[in-house]
């Protein structure tokens, strides 16, 4: 049973650098901000559209980093 509780922290351990990881991701350079901007200006919540004018960005990284920065849900 002691395999067991070893194995539930080493999960969690994961889970958090899995987390970590993502949440570094969300970091924008100022150049890729002012592009997201300009597309979004132009072709609104395309985000696939949006991600393949900026290398290495995917379209769900770039959702979430909008609606974290710009949403209006209050």
């Amino acid at each position: 049973m002691a395999n067991l509780d070893d194995q539930s922290s080493v999960d969690t351990s994961v889970d958090s650098q899995e987390e970590n990881s993502t949440d570094s991701r969300l970091h924008f350079s100022e150049a890729e901000e002012t592009l997201i901007i300009l597309m979004h200006n132009l072709v609104g919540e395309r985000w696939p559209l949006i991600a393949g004018r900026i290398p290495g960005r995917t379209a769900e990284e770039i959702e979430k980093y909008w609606t974290s920065r710009y949403s209006t849900s209050e």
